[in-house]
């Protein structure tokens, strides 16, 4: 990958760009709790030639999510799947959306 190319992916959301150490920081959370997230399988980091894990900006907003459902008091596994039904929920509302506006774009209001 050449210089020019690795500055197009500043900007990409999935880019794995963050040591554990540096996301662990910037969510103001350990290392401990990104491995916790981890083996939740909430995220999965992608992991570096030497075996590091690295993280998204993605991964790090899903992993800040669950962090404050856990400083509410909600269990780490609990708080995981929370997250995940979430998502899932949101990505159905969404894929209804579309069905909806497909379904209306195909049949036009009748006249009075």
């Amino acid at each position: 990958m050449t210089a020019d190319n690795s500055f197009d992916r500043l900007d990409d959301d999935d880019y794995p760009a963050y040591t554990m150490g540096r996301a662990a920081e910037m969510i103001g959370t350990t290392p401990g709790f990104l491995r916790a997230v981890g083996e939740a399988r909430l995220i999965t980091p992608l992991r570096s030639e030497g075996g590091h894990r690295r993280y998204s900006r993605y991964q790090l907003r899903v992993a800040a999510r669950a962090r404050e459902l856990v400083d509410r008091g909600t269990p780490i596994d609990a708080a995981c799947r929370i997250v995940i039904l979430e998502d899932q929920l949101e990505e159905a509302q969404r894929i209804n959306a579309e069905y909806r506006r497909a379904a209306d774009s195909s049949h036009p209001p009748a006249a009075a």
